[in-house]
């Protein structure tokens, strides 16, 4: 030491002080690509993490501290999801005896398909229910009116749990009838992101003076760049624990198509009644617990049988960084496995990984029809470019893709064959597989699906198909981008 502090002392301070940077720098590259070895990561995420260290060493090491660590995913999410698993056992447990019977009812409505509600069942994400009632809701227009309505209607309790809830004229409508409701003593839990609720303005203090229960998911404040991993990106509303709604519109007037806005916005919701709705009050019950620390009774009326004589079969698959697997992403893997005849996807960011990928080009390649609905113009150029890099491997194996002209679709929607469907807040990219928490629908019903196919149909009337031959033929520089960005997905 002594010999180390007499070389400083007789070397120039701006060549020490270089020295001593140089070694920092290359301690700390050792260290995190050490690190990032030890954590047995997906080998093309590691290297991607690696390649940018090596490139450029300062901005790759906040990339990672940032972004790529996931001790605070250990630290904050271990002990939720095993408090989840035990929550979902519960409600198991309480209808053991007719899973077996409905299991068996399922697999002879929709053969291989039930494989899917059995993976569900058997990794305690989803108990089978049959008694229910779906409605879907196209666009704004469709859902601000009939979540309204049954707003109003409201005689126990509302739970709210929104990725972005915006202070605009649907935003501030509903809190207004949210207070009213409070007001008349009626129950109010409301959970939100705080980053993707940037513009809630004052409505979760309006909500508290009234006497709602309002609570942040994971609060970004000053940590804004530490906290912008692992956020909730689920939509739900439960109310009385009759009525459920979820999908992927968010509470903004965006999706509301009054010309306010200059782009289009199309999205599908959900409108749920019977059985299925415990399950999604379930899902809010443990956002709500993780947030507050609080629960609520696991009876009536948070949850009972419904008294819905209709017969839809239906799950629920949630996931999130506090899952042992990555339930969004092999339930949608096992849908493309199951499919006989045909596969129809729209999604707005479709970043597939390989399993994802490989599982549509051989569907594709297998014969079966495989159609793609992507935005044309996409609310992130590098999400946009790096999606465009997909397309040529679909249509090589044989896809038809589409590209929507009318607007931006934010519809993330699978329908398989004619007696499967999956709606819900899961993109196909890496982010949405493993960082956020995010929730879905799985409906195993004829009438659903030949909706959502009239519905697919019609969008097709406001999309262009994808020529394989002229998109392999474009410029060199618009190919170029589609590379650099894709080259970088696996650091979403």
């Amino acid at each position: 030491m002594y010999q180390v502090l007499y070389f400083l002392w007789g070397t120039d301070w701006h060549i020490a002080i270089k020295i001593m940077g140089y070694v920092l720098i290359s301690l700390s590259f050792i260290g995190v690509v050490g690190t990032i070895l030890l954590e047995n990561r997906n080998p093309v995420k590691a290297l991607a993490y690696i390649m940018l260290l090596v490139f450029v060493p300062i901005l790759g090491l906040i990339v990672y501290y940032y972004l790529g660590r996931d001790l605070r995913k250990r630290r904050r999410f271990t002990l939720k999801g095993s408090k989840d698993e035990t929550l979902m056992l519960r409600y198991w447990e309480s209808q053991r005896r007719e899973i077996e019977h409905m299991q068996l009812a399922l697999r002879n409505h929709v053969a291989s398909k039930q494989e899917i509600s059995a993976m569900l069942l058997n990794t305690r994400n989803s108990v089978l229910s049959q008694n229910n009632k779906v409605q879907i809701l196209l666009n704004g227009e469709e859902k601000f009116p009939a979540v309204m309505k049954a707003l109003r209607e409201a005689k126990h309790h509302i739970h709210m749990e929104y990725y972005i809830f915006a202070a605009d004229d649907v935003g501030n409508e509903v809190a207004n009838i949210l207070v009213e409701k409070l007001k008349a003593g009626i129950e109010v839990r409301f959970v939100y992101d705080d980053l993707g609720c940037s513009d809630i303005g004052d409505i979760p203090d309006l909500l508290e003076e009234h006497g709602a229960e309002v609570f942040k998911f994971s609060p970004v404040l000053i940590n804004f760049y530490l906290n912008a991993n692992y956020r909730n990106h689920r939509k739900i509303i439960v109310i009385d624990g009759n009525i459920g709604f979820t999908g992927g519109i968010n509470m903004d007037d965006r999706y509301l198509n009054n010309g306010k806005h200059p782009v289009f916005w199309r999205d599908t919701h959900l409108q749920l009644e019977g059985d299925v709705v415990n399950l999604l009050q379930l899902q809010f019950m443990m956002s709500y617990r993780y947030c507050s620390k609080n629960t609520f009774p696991f009876s009536d009326p948070y949850f009972h049988r419904s008294r819905i004589k209709e017969h839809c079969f239906a799950d629920i698959v949630a996931s999130g960084p506090d899952s042992d697997f990555p339930m969004s992403m092999q339930t949608i893997l096992m849908a493309i496995n199951v499919a006989r005849r045909s596969i129809r996807i729209s999604n707005p960011y479709f970043i597939p990984n390989d399993q994802i990928l490989s599982a549509l080009q051989m569907a594709a390649l297998a014969g079966k029809n495989v159609e793609l609905l992507l935005p044309s113009q996409g609310d992130s150029f590098f999400v946009q470019h790096a999606a465009q890099s997909y397309v040529k491997p679909m249509l090589d194996a044989g896809a038809k893709v589409y590209f929507y002209q009318k607007g931006f679709i934010h519809a993330k929607t699978i329908v398989v064959d004619d007696n499967l469907a999956i709606i819900g807040t899961v993109n196909l990219d890496n982010r949405s597989f493993y960082l956020n928490s995010e929730i879905a629908v799985v409906l195993y019903d004829r009438p659903i699906v030949h909706k959502l196919n009239a519905a697919f149909e019609q969008d097709l009337q406001d999309a262009v198909q994808i020529d394989r031959r002229t998109w392999k033929h474009r410029s060199i520089w618009q190919r170029f981008i589609d590379a650099v960005c894709r080259l970088l997905t696996p650091l979403l």
